[in-house]
């Protein structure tokens, strides 16, 4: 007898219908009741599930063992990352065997006057303590009896002698914010609650910055505590009221000016707050009336303050223009904004960072993310010079900024492909010289056994969809292989080259996986995002659809053994694949998977409901957006099918796509599928949006995946 004969009868939760009557059209919702979260009756539901998933799932146990010991086995567990300048230390993380979490560390700097060897970072060996070095924050300790742990900032005052760090114990993205005294080590009474991402200092080390949440989960005030009084009596420094509005703040390269960002996926607002006037009030730089999508950096040139600004005012793919503090006083319409880089319909412009000698451009090109690198002398003048690209050999990577320091003659950059380990690169700004500062060691790994292609796929209304195949350099489509297809395409996201020890585990035994680059998200600029969002949001299901059946057609993939994986606004995907085409798949693993899209969004006091209303449309006020919603929200159109094997993977305490999304879409899969495949959800009971915490646990969770692929696929050793 199979352990499938042997598992305990799937979960059926009762049906409860609950009437949901919008624009004329009521749908009856039989699990809504499942939103209880603190109902006995649900509770014991979740549990049933986790059990259920672990009979289903029992032969795979000595596999997902093997795969977390093949990841363990290959990561050298004790490392550090390269020190990085700020002020008069160097920063840096240590992790060691055996411990889940990363310490935080710094080392004094020196001066000599010699910029290049001033900048050039210490020499520290991995486990091996240096003189000096002190212990800022130790994550392991932190984390001993709790059942989670993250950090969601840190942040060390102007002259050292403080470090503010905010974290969280559930999983739910709400931390509390505390400061350490780190000339005695010693915890100051300071302790705020409830905080969102983000801290920083005021330049006198006398205020703490930090954002706040609404019931929503949506961050709607900034606010400044005053060290060593009642958090009661912090002063909110801007509250945005408007739902539909994210908000943060960033700290200008100088370390002046605090930028205050509004915005959705469409327009934005910029404010600025002088940090050196504790009395000053946020000025508008840049107003959501202008409907701009836009992003302000400051810098100080030779005749003054001045603004760069990337936009889209005529620009779809953004362009760069220089806004000196002189307009500021104008109307709008009078402003002069002299361009920096201009508007093209094939590079897409994605922000900027600046030194005080240079401004650092980060651009999207052939799909990939690149840096381009100028000086600020005559920028937005004829006379400026012209960007300048860094130089790497492969055709598919990520290059990206990690570190742009004001009084720094380089800047640090970070490099990956596919199957080249993460690098540290400093980019002197002189002379453009690249420096490497370490390249990430991966231990039984040799990059000439893989392959990295790039293919495109045909849509159904003749739209080219790029793909990334990943395989052994052994394999090719002269006979079908077992194919993992991965897909997200939302918010713009694009999904970059990058390294993935846990993949390679797949790639060994022969599977071939594809990264599917489906409209919606950013990887052909602005236009690839538009065409799969709103009233076109379809379009990234039918072209991961189409993507899956042009792998079986050249020969990639066995049609018997294709698995589908994605998460969260790639688990909508997953959910509207299923419907659309189950027979494509022999398996489908989704993540945290948003599958309940319209309710979600039907109901504005839901986490992040309102904010979704730019990526998806208001189905509240618009009945068209409500219909078009209605026919592909998964939830909704699950229907009489033979559905094949399906995890829905998920975690009790996470506020970006609650718990009982998933759990809802598993009990209607259940009831209306024709097959006899089975369905399991896997709840964290103590997890958040990426699952559960430390990097052993995320190994597991790895793990688990891809050991449910592998059984799907055939590649099981212990079979049925």
């Amino acid at each position: 007898m199979s352990h499938l004969e042997q598992a305990p009868q799937a979960p059926l939760p009762p049906k409860v219908p609950t009437a949901r009557t919008h624009h004329g059209d009521t749908f009856i919702d039989d699990y809504e009741w499942l939103r209880d979260k603190d109902s006995p009756q649900v509770r014991a539901h979740l549990e049933a599930e986790n059990a259920y998933a672990n009979a289903v799932t029992a032969n795979q146990e000595t596999l997902r063992e093997s795969l977390f010991n093949e990841i363990k086995a290959r990561t050298v567990e004790t490392d550090l990352s390269v020190p990085a300048r700020k002020r008069g230390w160097w920063y840096f993380t240590r992790t060691s065997e055996g411990s889940q979490y990363s310490v935080q560390c710094r080392v004094a700097a020196t001066d000599t006057g010699d910029l290049a060897a001033d900048w050039t970072p210490p020499a520290i060996e991995a486990g091996v303590p240096i003189e000096g070095e002190e212990v800022l924050l130790d994550g392991n300790k932190e984390a001993e009896g709790k059942p989670f742990f993250s950090l969601g900032g840190l942040a060390v005052s102007e002259d050292g002698t403080l470090l503010a760090y905010a974290q969280d114990n559930a999983g739910d993205e709400r931390f509390t914010l505390r400061i350490k005294d780190l000339q005695t080590g010693d915890l100051l009474p300071d302790t705020i609650e409830n905080v969102f991402y983000g801290i920083l200092f005021s330049p006198d080390g006398k205020r703490v910055f930090y954002t706040v949440v609404d019931d929503s989960w949506r961050p709607h005030q900034i606010k400044a505590h005053t060290l060593g009084t009642d958090p009661e009596n912090d002063i909110v420094v801007f509250q945005e009221d408007d739902p539909g509005m994210w908000l943060g703040f960033e700290l200008s390269s100088d370390r002046t000016e605090l930028l205050i960002s509004i915005g959705n996926s469409e327009y934005s607002e910029t404010l600025t707050l002088d940090l050196t006037d504790a009395n000053a009030i946020p000025v508008v730089l840049l107003g959501r009336e202008h409907r701009l999508l836009h992003a302000v950096d400051p810098v100080t040139l030779d005749d003054g303050r001045a603004y760069v600004i990337t936009h889209d005012r005529d620009a779809l793919n953004n362009m760069v223009s220089l806004l000196r503090a002189s307009q500021l006083a104008l109307p709008y319409e009078q402003q002069q904004w002299d361009t920096v880089v201009g508007h093209s319909d094939t590079v897409k412009i994605e922000g900027t960072a600046s030194t005080a000698t240079h401004l650092v451009i980060a651009v999207r090109k052939d799909t990939t993310e690149r840096i381009s690198v100028m000086p600020l002398a005559h920028l937005g003048t004829d006379f400026q010079s012209a960007p300048v690209e860094p130089a790497f050999d492969e055709e598919l990577y990520t290059a990206s900024l990690a570190n742009a320091e004001l009084e720094a003659p380089m800047i640090r950059l970070t490099y990956t492909s596919d199957f080249t380990p993460p690098r540290v690169y400093d980019y002197t700004l002189a002379d453009g010289t690249l420096t490497l500062r370490k390249q990430t060691q991966v231990n039984d790994y040799d990059p000439a056994n893989y392959l990295a292609t790039r293919d495109w796929a045909t849509a159904a209304d003749g739209t080219k969809v790029p793909l990334t195949i990943l395989r052994r350099s052994d394999i090719t489509n002269a006979s079908p292989n077992p194919v993992l297809v991965y897909g997200y395409g939302s918010y713009e996201a694009s999904m970059d080259p990058g390294f993935s020890i846990p993949r390679l585990s797949l790639l060994d035994r022969g599977v071939v996986f594809v990264i599917v680059h489906v409209r919606g998200g950013g990887e052909l600029g602005r236009s690839w995002y538009l065409d799969g969002k709103k009233l076109t949001k379809k379009n990234t299901f039918t072209d991961f659809v189409d993507a899956t059946k042009h792998l079986v057609d050249t020969g990639w993939a066995d049609p018997a053994r294709i698995v589908a994986l994605g998460g969260s606004a790639g688990g909508l995907l997953m959910g509207a694949v299923a419907n659309l085409a189950p027979q494509l798949y022999a398996g489908i693993i989704a993540q945290v998977p948003f599958v309940d899209a319209l309710t979600s969004i039907l109901d504005p006091e839901l986490p992040l409901s309102a904010l979704e209303w730019e990526e998806w449309g208001n189905p509240i006020e618009d009945a068209a957006v409500y219909e078009y919603m209605k026919s592909y929200s998964p939830y909704e159109n699950v229907t009489a099918l033979p559905y094949p094997r399906i995890a829905a993977v998920t975690s009790l305490n996470d506020t970006r796509v609650l718990y009982v999304e998933p759990a809802k879409w598993v009990a209607k899969l259940r009831e209306e599928t024709t097959g006899g495949a089975p369905i399991v959800m896997k709840i964290e009971m103590d997890g958040g949006h990426g699952g559960a915490s430390g990097r052993y646990e995320g190994w597991k969770t790895r793990a688990w995946d891809y050991a449910f692929a592998l059984d799907v696929l055939g590649l099981n050793p212990a079979g049925a």
